[in-house]
């Protein structure tokens, strides 16, 4: 046997890998399966249908249910409580148990609690004590109850050199995100109002072949959450804010966008993410070619896989 497990823990399963530990007062039953490197803690109980990936750590008095998979480096809080079944009744069970998955690279903080049937999306951050009641985006950062969206993980919000650059007139200013870009748009101002010219050929990256608009959109939802394998974005908040995040697989950034005379520029294979709209926010994007679905990436692991191209 070349995993450890303490003298008063019970492991039934004989799925486990090399290097897991399982400490005192566990109890894993026989169907479970355990990943290599994993760290489970004085007093967890995992039932028979749960899968957990390689180098998972489930903190004390954690209970992994039928129907529960923790994918690769996942992270498990002190008395983090998991469901699978929203209609629990004694002696009565249902068919099947609502499948839950935590991605790889997922934290989830001490005591929140977590809904059945939903995915904690790739490196998403789950705030103690948050009651998690939907999917989690990727990379998002969620708090309270019912848990929103506050952040993003690993974000660097409009850095120093963006904000030089902006103070010193100097556009297009470089994300440090693939070849995403802030863009100054020409804004013209007197008594009358106030104007903001675009002209295709010279004053955004691309030649738009489609537009769109997004309005009336709740503050706590978000737009967007996928890549485009050809088709080049540029996004302009025409009223109120929103907050863009692009991300590379590798590196994000987070914009907020308030003005008419700023954009950003998605080029293609770039992860792009709408939240925090206001209420009054009006998102005009340009496409740099007509829609079609075979393009869309929608799954994040997918993304970082192509881009990686491995």
């Amino acid at each position: 046997m070349d995993y450890f497990v303490h003298e008063k823990a019970i492991c039934e399963s004989e799925k486990v890998g090399s290097g897991t530990r399982i400490w005192a007062f566990a109890h894993i039953l026989p169907d479970a399966v355990v990943g290599e490197e994993c760290n489970i803690c004085d007093g967890v109980f995992i039932e028979n249908d749960v899968t957990l990936g390689d180098r998972v750590t489930i903190k004390c008095g954690v209970q992994i249910w039928d129907g529960i998979t923790l994918m690769d480096d996942v992270f498990v809080g002190p008395n983090a409580t998991f469901s699978n079944d929203k209609f629990p009744r004694s002696k009565v069970f249902p068919d099947s148990f609502l499948r839950t998955v935590v991605e790889k690279g997922a934290s989830i903080g001490a005591n929140a609690t977590i809904l059945p049937g939903i995915t904690i999306g790739m490196g998403a951050m789950v705030g103690a004590g948050a009651v998690v009641t939907k999917s989690v985006p990727p990379k998002a950062v969620v708090v309270g109850n019912p848990a929103r969206i506050v952040s993003y993980a690993g974000m660097e919000k409009q850095t120093d050199a963006m904000i030089s650059s902006s103070a010193s007139g100097i556009y297009p200013v470089k994300l440090g995100v693939g070849e995403a870009e802030l863009w100054q748009l020409k804004s013209y101002d007197d008594m009358r109002g106030s104007l903001m010219v675009a002209e295709f050929a010279s004053d955004i990256p691309f030649v738009p072949q489609r537009t769109f608009v997004v309005h009336n959109v709740p503050s706590e939802d978000v737009r967007g959450e996928h890549a485009h394998r050809i088709c080049e974005q540029f996004l302009v908040c025409l009223h109120g804010s929103v907050h863009v995040v692009v991300d590379d697989g590798a590196v994000n950034r987070e914009i907020r966008l308030d003005a008419p005379d700023k954009g950003v520029y998605m080029p293609a294979m770039i992860w792009g993410v709408q939240y925090k709209f206001s209420k009054d926010a009006v998102l005009m994007v340009f496409a740099s070619h007509p829609y079609d679905s075979e393009e869309y990436i929608r799954d994040y692991g997918l993304f970082v896989t192509e881009k990686s191209g491995a």
